[in-house]
């Protein structure tokens, strides 16, 4: 019976002994047990906030060459890639029959100036005859009053006078409109060599082409792009930025350039120009990023990232990690005394360090969560711990 008793005894203690140990894996380790998470206090920190965005490499000055007509090729002289001057001839449009109008043009200026020449002598032959004829009537005048010449012969010289007066004037008009019509003349084959001129595409500028839009024998419209020339030594990264993180950036902040082609060379640069009208289908801003130093061997087009270093904020931050964002806007979890506690905060900068400032919301001291081993929940038990894969 002894024995028996001792070893109903030894039983009950193993049964206790597994119950209990049962109850600690329950507590500990078990759905039941409290939540492993990180946690982080909300400290005061000076944060060098940035701002990241995607663009594309574009020249900073581009030229459109094209004809001001409509026309077609007659030749091309460069290609895509080649190096021009200001001034130098780039391509021809066919003049058609300019070249027989500007021929029409120079013989009707040539009419035209005789035409005036003519005129010119023609009053000058007028003036001598008016002169003649005034001289005439003042001798006569003087003449009859010495009883020489009648009243009827004195008024005959003075009709004669008027006449000549009237041709004079007559003559001047005439030179008058024969030298418009040299200036028309003129004018008119200014304007054709000058359309004919136009038909000559000249660099307006150092540069490259960087684009051949058409060859010889294509017709082009009036504004119709044959050339492109850019000046390789002004290119910049016109930059998409979010519009909800774009309002701290100002001309000439400093920037930094990742090239798709050069992952390894991060470039210097700074913000050269931000866009007056900004995409409200993908709510961006435009931002144009000029390099501190010209980049050679950069292609147009080309993919690239950016960041924009914004001006310090000191303040309040917690760990970027530790903010969740949804319908209710900004919140965080809070650990007060073993519990997971939701808390709503407004947020302001963050930085490329990893941490948000928090401008309303928090106190200096709170223990936010910055990760958990299981979604959180509100009252829910939690265990800090110093890293979730060292716990486990």
């Amino acid at each position: 019976m002894k024995a028996m008793t001792s070893r109903t005894r030894l039983v009950a203690v193993a049964a206790l002994l597994a119950l209990a140990g049962f109850a600690w894996v329950v507590a500990t380790q078990g759905p039941m047990a409290p939540v492993r998470v990180t946690t982080a206090p909300a400290e005061e920190a000076t944060l060098a906030p940035t701002v990241f965005g995607i663009g594309t490499i574009e020249a900073r000055r581009s030229h459109l060459l094209g004809p001001t007509a409509a026309g077609r090729v007659l030749r091309v002289l460069v290609d895509q890639g080649e190096a021009v001057r200001a001034g130098q001839p780039l391509a021809e449009m066919d003049p058609v029959d300019l070249d027989l109008r500007i021929d029409a043009a120079r013989a009707a200026r040539t009419r035209a100036r005789e035409g005036a020449a003519a005129a010119q002598a023609q009053l000058a032959e007028a003036g001598s005859r008016a002169r003649l004829a005034a001289a005439t009537v003042v001798r006569y005048e003087q003449l009859h009053a010495q009883k020489f010449y009648s009243a009827d012969a004195v008024e005959a010289k003075r009709h004669e006078g008027q006449a000549a007066a009237a041709a004079e004037q007559a003559a001047r008009a005439s030179l008058a409109a024969a030298q418009a019509e040299a200036q028309r003349a003129a004018a008119e084959l200014d304007g054709v060599q000058r359309q004919r001129g136009q038909l000559r595409l000249l660099a307006p500028a150092d540069g490259v082409v960087a684009a051949r839009h058409a060859d010889p024998g294509t017709t082009l419209v009036a504004g119709q792009a044959l050339l492109t020339i850019v000046d390789p030594g002004e290119l910049w990264l016109r930059a998409r930025i979010d519009q909800g993180r774009a309002g701290g950036i100002a001309v000439g902040q400093p920037a930094t350039v990742v090239l798709r082609s050069r992952p390894g060379a991060p470039i210097a640069g700074r913000v050269e120009r931000l866009g007056w009208i900004s995409d409200a289908v993908a709510e961006e801003r435009i931002v144009e990023i000029g390099f501190a130093a010209a980049q050679p061997g950069v292609s147009i087009g080309e993919l690239a990232e950016v960041t924009v270093q914004l001006p310090p904020v000191a303040g309040l931050a917690v760990p970027s990690a530790s903010i969740r964002r949804g319908e209710a806007g900004a919140t965080v979890w809070r650990q007060v005394d073993g519990r997971a506690r939701r808390q709503v905060v407004a947020v302001g900068a963050a930085d490329a360090a990893g941490r948000t400032q928090i401008v309303a919301g928090l106190a200096k001291g709170d223990t936010v969560i910055v990760h958990s081993a299981r979604p959180l929940a509100e009252d829910l038990r939690v265990k800090a711990v110093p890293s979730l894969q060292a716990d486990r």
